[in-house]
């Protein structure tokens, strides 16, 4: 709005407020708006999880397609405390069980987590469809890509103990087609392998696919400037691994 000159009474000029166009607003100026921005999400983090969670924009929703008929891995850093059991297997749960452990040693958590790794890797195999006395079985374990092509149950393909310190516990789990909800419950299952319980303390998503928490990008971060970075230093590596999948 601006005070303009205008004729009045008796050929007075008086100020009269007037609409005029903002240049900052003109669409040579400006350029074109987004009235429509489509974003898609990935593999989702439910409320007690956190870690990489993987957005699509426009045309990145057709990537995270791709990217989901890739069937990539994940990993999780898990941790867990032993001694009581919840009704929803996380610390914050209701306590329905306390338990002693003093009788768990590392060696102990290492072979359970060794049988959970070798039966997972049966159904690896099994779900993947692929025989594995043929050539072509030989050069997709070379290349890594032996995984199930279509819907499976959760496959947990790596899992180690990061840390021992009794009664706490943290794990490292490389899965397909899991759910922070199944990590929970795997936690839960150790502790009765062991003879004991045990309550998941946290879920953290440190790779989905090819991204990893070196690409993710804080709450805090998010501006124009830092999404446009991290799409053009993903945007390769997301190529790539699709080209080499499918």
């Amino acid at each position: 709005v601006r005070f303009l000159p205008a004729p009045g009474r008796d050929c007075a000029t008086e100020l009269v407020p007037t609409m005029v166009p903002v240049l900052a607003e003109h669409p040579l100026v400006r350029g074109p708006r987004f009235r429509r921005l489509k974003i898609g999400a990935g593999h989702r983090l439910d409320v007690k999880a956190s870690g990489v969670f993987v957005l699509g924009i426009s045309h990145g929703n057709k990537l995270l397609t791709d990217l989901y008929n890739c069937h990539l891995s994940r990993a999780y850093t898990v941790g867990g405390l032993f001694g009581k059991a919840t009704d929803d297997f996380s610390d914050t749960g209701k306590l329905v069980e306390k338990t002693t452990f003093d009788h768990i040693t590392r060696e102990k958590l290492e072979r359970v987590l060794a049988v959970i790794q070798g039966t997972n890797h049966k159904a690896l195999l099994m779900h993947s469809n692929i025989d594995m006395k043929t050539q072509e079985a030989y050069e997709l374990a070379v290349r890594g890509l032996i995984r199930p092509m279509g819907k499976s149950p959760p496959i947990i393909t790596a899992v180690r103990c990061l840390q021992f310190a009794p009664p706490e516990f943290q794990l490292e789990i490389h899965c397909l087609h899991e759910t922070q909800q199944y990590l929970r419950k795997i936690v839960h299952e150790i502790g009765l392998e062991l003879k004991s319980s045990a309550v998941c303390t946290q879920v953290r998503r440190t790779r989905d696919g090819v991204f990893t928490l070196d690409d993710a990008l804080l709450r805090s971060q998010w501006n124009l400037q830092n999404i446009r970075s991290a799409i053009w230093s993903c945007q390769l590596k997301v190529q790539a691994e699709i080209e080499r999948t499918l």
